[in-house]
C-alpha cells in the first residue's frame, strides 16, 4: 500500500479526538489513532486506515524498541509499532521499517 491510497474505514461510528481514550500521535500531517488493532486518521468528515507506505527501511536506526524502550508501543495488524520521532517503526527482517 501507498500513503496516497484513501482507504475508508467503514461503519465507524466512534469519532476520534482529543478525549476518545484511544492513543494518538502525530504522523506526517495529521493525527493517527490507535483503534483495535487498526491506525486510523480523521478525513473530510470519515476515518481512513492510516496505511503502511510499505517497505521502506529506516536507515541509521541503531535504537532497539521493546516493552522499556520510552516509545509508545502501539499494536497494528499482525505487529507492533512504535512511535518515534512522528512516524511508525516496525521490526521486519532485522532491521526497522519506517511506516
Amino acid at each position: 500500500m501507498t500513503t496516497a491510497q484513501h482507504i475508508t474505514h467503514e461503519n465507524h461510528a466512534h469519532t476520534h479526538g482529543d478525549d476518545c481514550g484511544h492513543a494518538s500521535f502525530t504522523h506526517g500531517d495529521h493525527t493517527d489513532y490507535a483503534h483495535d488493532g487498526h491506525i486510523h486518521r480523521m478525513h473530510d468528515g470519515h476515518v481512513d486506515e492510516c496505511a503502511n507506505g510499505g517497505h521502506a527501511v529506516h536507515q541509521n536506526h541503531d535504537h532497539q524498541h521493546g516493552d522499556d524502550c520510552g516509545h509508545l508501543a502501539v499494536r497494528h495488524d499482525d505487529h507492533t509499532d512504535y512511535v518515534h520521532d512522528g512516524h511508525r517503526h516496525a521490526a521486519h527482517e532485522g532491521h526497522w521499517d519506517d511506516h
